[in-house]
């Protein structure tokens, strides 16, 4: 019973300081509770949580490492695996990780869209294409995909594809598809509605 209360508190104090920004006092509670259930894999992540939040990712990502041992079934933790490697530019690495948790949970839309970040830097710009157009499917709002989308087409000479994806901007976020016009040099008359 004692040690149930004292994983409660622990577990508690740490998602406390996380909420007053207080990530290395997190850490010393969520290392209390690390050593009271060691194969719990959630803790390791949740460090690796509070150590990307003091900037040290390749503590964070041996974290992380530790905690996809326990339980390699973690999207959210290939996810956060792929985005601190592609934060300190092992972008081969972050692909990997990313494709992890594409394969975890297909619907994870901001790994296709990290996916294609990597894939652009790596060259890789057909691929890159398709992880996008998957990341826009499942977020068809968010400007962010449709934006390197655009970008990427310019890349393999579709120039005609890159301007449909200014004009379906336009539709619900009209000054980013004015910045992509201004960025391609592409005049497809968007237009700011004030």
């Amino acid at each position: 019973m004692r040690q149930a209360i004292d994983r409660w508190f622990f577990r508690t104090m740490a998602v406390f300081c996380l909420w007053l920004k207080r990530d290395a006092m997190a850490i010393e509670y969520w290392e209390r509770l690390r050593a009271m259930a060691p194969a719990d894999a959630k803790v390791p992540a949740a460090v690796a949580h509070a150590l990307a939040g003091l900037r040290r990712p390749r503590e964070a990502i041996a974290y992380l490492r530790q905690s996809l041992e326990l339980d390699p079934s973690q999207p959210g933790s290939w996810f956060n695996l792929g985005y601190l490697h592609q934060e300190i530019g092992e972008d081969e690495e972050a692909i990997a990780a990313l494709r992890r948790a594409i394969r975890l949970d297909e619907k994870l839309d901001r790994a296709w869209y990290g996916l294609a970040l990597s894939l652009l830097k790596c060259g890789q710009v057909d691929e890159a294409v398709a992880a996008l157009k998957r990341n826009t499917e499942l977020q068809p709002m968010s400007p962010y995909g449709w934006y390197q989308l655009a970008h990427a087409y310019l890349r393999q000479g579709e120039r005609d594809k890159a301007e449909r994806v200014i004009h379906r901007l336009a539709k619900f976020e009209p000054k980013v598809a004015l910045k992509l016009e201004q960025e391609t040099g592409i005049n497809s008359g968007v237009k700011l509605p004030f």
